[in-house]
């Protein structure tokens, strides 16, 4: 049965990209003569009814936009049986249809556990970590290693002028992907993920020995957030090479800023599909990238794949990068 009343909402941390998604969605949905209605502040604003009537001049200027217009925020609440069943209920009472949920897996846990309650939900994948197993890629991904880039390179200017070496972390907890990548383009001596133990003397000193030999005189070394410890090792690798080093901690600088083409472009796909999946009257299930496809999945079924790092492309980083 086709919804009447759909209600869009962006959970977990913010990436650019999700006003496209946003945007997308709204404007989908009241092509389909649906009522469009926006959640403030992820969750939370389903338990407390902060929601906002959504036309098409809502989404108007939003595309180009950082961030998330919806706000967004962890809802301790709405992760107890008690919150979910009130959200449920809120919904109900506000004549909302079935929720589109944009975010990461949290946020599709959450997207679940609606939709068990009664509210049909699709999900999205919003997050610039792209640490979502069963999507291949994240909306806001393409852009944080952009700005990540854009700062390593910032840096470089200065090692080239001190012959120095910087140790620089970048965002990612659990996943390498934004490390890895980020590390291959701006050609780092060493890379450092979670997902691969490393050894201080082999992966580091060595490399950069190895380099100093053939007149190499500045170095960069890419950390994921999830392997840490950034000014402990600027301080080893300076006492073991005499080389001058520093650390940077890029942080949440690259979460900001203006969405790049791939996340605009992704975003809106993936928000007018999940509008018009909804409208169809699919339930519990999550846009995805697959193969290069967007495509459409389980969202149980998605929660319970494993994420597979790209090993070859790893190989590939320590091959180039000498």
């Amino acid at each position: 049965m086709a919804l009447k009343s759909i209600a869009v909402l962006t959970s977990g941390g913010d990436a650019p990209g999700m006003n496209a998604a946003v945007r997308a969605v709204v404007r989908t949905g009241i092509s389909y003569g649906m009522r469009v209605v926006g959640v403030l502040r992820g969750y939370n604003g389903l338990l407390n009814g902060d929601v906002m009537e959504m036309n098409l001049r809502s989404v108007s200027d939003i595309i180009h936009r950082g961030g998330t217009i919806l706000y967004t925020a962890r809802s301790p609440e709405f992760n107890t049986p008690e919150g979910v069943q009130k959200a449920a209920d809120n919904c109900r009472k506000m004549g909302i249809d079935g929720v589109v949920v944009i975010g990461g897996d949290g946020s599709f846990r959450g997207a679940r556990d609606l939709t068990n309650a009664g509210i049909p939900c699709i999900g999205i994948p919003g997050t610039i970590d792209n640490d979502i197993a069963s999507s291949e890629y994240t909306i806001g991904f393409d852009t944080a290693m952009n700005t990540a880039v854009e700062m390593v390179d910032r840096l470089r200017d200065t090692m080239e002028s001190h012959d120095r070496c910087s140790v620089v972390e970048v965002m990612g907890r659990r996943c390498g992907d934004l490390a890895l990548q980020t590390g291959i383009a701006v050609g780092a001596t060493s890379i450092l993920v979670p997902e691969i133990p490393y050894d201080f003397q082999r992966d580091i000193i060595d490399r950069m020995t190895f380099t100093q030999k053939t007149g190499k005189k500045h170095f960069i070394i890419i950390v994921a957030e999830g392997v840490g410890g950034v000014d402990k090792l600027a301080k080893d690798i300076e006492q073991a090479t005499g080389i001058e080093t520093r650390a940077t901690v890029l942080g949440h600088v690259q979460r900001g800023g203006s969405p790049t083409l791939r996340d605009r472009v992704v975003g809106s796909q993936m928000g007018a599909i999940a509008a018009k999946k909804l409208y169809e009257g699919y339930s519990n299930r999550v846009i995805v990238m697959r193969g290069g496809r967007i495509v459409d999945l389980d969202i149980t079924e998605a929660l319970n794949m494993k994420r597979v790092f790209d090993k070859e492309l790893y190989d590939i980083a320590l091959r180039i990068s000498i």
